[in-house]
């Protein structure tokens, strides 16, 4: 739901190195030659609500299309570099406004029209003006846009922006066609290695090996994303054969039933998944920071992680992961405190109200959901738990009418902080004037000062008990033995297909 804030380290090296790059999938698991008659499935938590990502917030459509249908200019690879796509090189100006990128002329859409800067030109206006999401603000910087020729875009910035280039590997930076818009949310048209073929919906989403694709041809040549609410049916899927992977394993304290197997590989890495425990600093009781700060001491985080995800998964205290440049360890700024927490509580007298924790139908939520509700009630708080249908209830209810006091959700899109906390209108409806302060410096100084600025907007949000950052959620995969190029670390919106491949 959050969108991304960025690094001037990762966009000025990529920039400036861009020119010796090499052109995008031309290592990994993809393959060459035309693709096969290979198929593979998934198996997947929170379907989509619709296809369209430019009216509908919600990683799940970005999961499934992005990289695989709609490609960008630059995506990040596995390591989270940033690295060329549909652009195959670009440079910036020394005033750090301007990028100039070369694009490819190989790339057509799967309608037949060939990519061009226009296209370009036309993705980049339409997100500044077509959009309804949140996420449309990450383009407003953007000046000007312009086709040079076919194969040279310039775009140019109101003011430097660290954030910029790093925000274009994610979806609003999905490259489309004028001709190809009509019908976004049911059949999206891209350059990608992969067209969409079948929605099946409640069940499935089907996509097909582009015949046409311009790069190294995909392996396989048909990948069913299968939809799972229910993390025991998901691990039954993969036991008998119904999927070949777990793209997200949602039951952890089962994993030891495939480790050590001759059939599967289990995979464990990091994400840049915080789960938060959302307050809604706009009303009361939320809005008091004696109250946020009992519910921050009230917590066991430790024992959390245990009870809810079977240890699985890094504490941080902050909405920060350990892969971002300007992470701290902050956990030790509201270590559980159960004494502390009940005098907040009785100094507030906000035992005396009912908070509503209304948590989305994915697993990890319920699970946790119930461990906060104890912990919560043992400091003398009330509180009544809601479990509301994900993603289209949950949606409307809390991230649009922020018709709530707490929720809990993984914020999985990368490098989000300002998007979840520097934006007053945003769900958490967090409004720290100083927060946005550091958070502009950040994005328009220096390298060092973007890391120093970071730190500080961090440091100030968690100390403001803006929310409680339960944890950070791991990669965990687990899969049919043989499938390739699965990512350890899953830290793009992508779940990038194009990248697997069978031993």
């Amino acid at each position: 739901m959050a969108v991304l804030a960025a690094a001037l380290t990762a966009a000025v090296v990529a920039a400036c190195s861009a020119g010796s790059s090499t052109n995008p999938g031309t290592s990994g698991g993809g393959g060459s030659g035309a693709p096969g008659s290979d198929a593979l499935t998934v198996g997947l938590v929170a379907e989509p609500v619709s296809l369209d990502f430019t009216t509908n917030d919600g990683a799940a459509i970005p999961q499934a299309l992005l990289y695989n249908v709609y490609e960008t200019l630059v995506k990040l690879d596995q390591n989270g570099d940033i690295k060329p796509a549909l652009a195959t090189s670009w440079k910036v100006s020394g005033d750090r406004k301007t990028y100039t990128f070369e694009l490819t002329d190989k790339a057509k859409f799967t309608n037949g029209q060939p990519f061009t800067a226009k296209d370009a030109v036309f993705s980049i206006n339409r997100v500044k003006n077509d959009w309804t999401t949140s996420l449309k603000a990450a383009m407003d910087v953007v000046a000007d846009a312009k086709a040079v020729s076919d194969t040279e875009l310039q775009v140019t910035l109101k003011q430097p922006s660290n954030d910029w280039l790093y925000k274009m590997t994610t979806r609003i930076g999905a490259m489309m066609t004028q001709s190809g818009i009509a019908n976004l949310a049911t059949k999206p048209v891209g350059t990608g290695p992969y067209e969409f073929a079948a929605w099946n919906r409640g069940d499935s989403i089907t996509l097909k090996a582009n015949p046409n694709y311009w790069g190294p041809k995909p392996h396989f040549g048909q990948v069913v994303l299968k939809y799972f609410k229910d993390p025991t049916a998901l691990n039954n899927a993969l036991l008998t054969g119904t999927i070949n992977v777990i793209g997200t394993v949602q039951a952890p304290e089962t994993l030891k039933q495939f480790e050590g197997s001759s059939k599967y590989e289990v995979i464990e890495g990091t994400t840049n998944g915080e789960v938060v425990l959302s307050f809604n600093n706009g009303k009361a009781p939320m809005d008091n920071l004696k109250v946020r700060q009992a519910v921050r001491y009230a917590i066991n985080h430790k024992a959390l992680v245990d009870t809810c995800w079977a240890g699985y998964g890094t504490l941080i205290g902050s909405m920060v992961p350990p892969t971002d440049p300007w992470y701290e360890d902050l956990t030790g700024l509201y270590p559980y405190d159960l004494t502390k927490a009940k005098a907040l509580v009785k100094e507030t007298g906000v035992g005396n109200t009912t908070l509503r924790l209304r948590i989305p139908t994915l697993p990890y939520a319920v699970s946790c959901g119930q461990v906060v509700k104890s912990d919560l009630e043992q400091a003398g708080f009330k509180v009544a738990l809601d479990q509301l249908e994900f993603p289209a209830a949950w949606l409307t209810t809390v991230f649009q009418n922020a018709d709530y006091d707490m929720s809990i959700v993984a914020h999985v899109e990368p490098r989000d902080l300002g998007a979840v906390f520097g934006n007053p209108k945003y769900y958490t409806r967090y409004n720290n004037k100083q927060v946005q302060e550091d958070l502009a410096k950040a994005d328009a100084g220096t390298p060092e000062e973007q890391i120093t600025y970071m730190k500080a907007a961090a440091k100030a949000l968690s100390e403001d008990a803006a929310a409680d950052f339960l944890f950070l959620l791991p990669n965990l995969i687990v899969a049919d033995k043989g499938i390739t190029g699965l990512p350890k670390n899953a830290i793009s919106e992508s779940f990038d297909l194009s990248q697997l491949g069978r031993s």
